[in-house]
C-alpha cells in the first residue's frame, strides 16, 4: 500500500459553540470523516466528543495530536479479534 504523503490541510471546525481550527493531514481527515459517518454523528459533534474526551486526560494533547490518537485508538480496536468465550481447556 503507498502512502499518501501529504502535508496538513487546515479545517475549521465548532466545539463547544466555538470556532477553532484543526490541522491534519488529508488521510486523517478522510478517516475523521468516515468515523463521523459510522457513528451517525455530525463531524463536528464527533470533534466535541474527542475534545471532551481529551481535556479528562491527565496530560492532554493538543486536539489535532487527540483526533490523530483517537483514531488510531479506534483502528486498533476495529483490528483486534473480538474477546473471545471462555477456554475449554481451561488454558489461561
Amino acid at each position: 500500500m503507498t502512502v499518501p504523503y501529504h502535508p496538513p490541510v487546515k479545517r475549521s471546525v465548532e466545539v463547544a459553540g466555538h470556532r477553532t481550527s484543526i490541522s491534519l493531514e488529508p488521510l486523517f481527515w478522510d478517516m475523521l470523516r468516515d468515523a463521523a459517518r459510522e457513528d451517525g454523528v455530525p463531524l463536528n459533534a464527533l470533534v466535541a466528543r474527542i475534545d471532551a474526551e481529551r481535556i479528562g486526560a491527565p496530560s492532554p494533547p493538543g486536539l489535532a495530536g487527540a483526533v490523530r490518537l483517537w483514531l488510531a485508538a479506534r483502528l486498533r480496536r476495529e483490528a483486534s479479534p473480538a474477546p473471545a468465550g471462555p477456554d475449554p481447556a481451561g488454558d489461561q
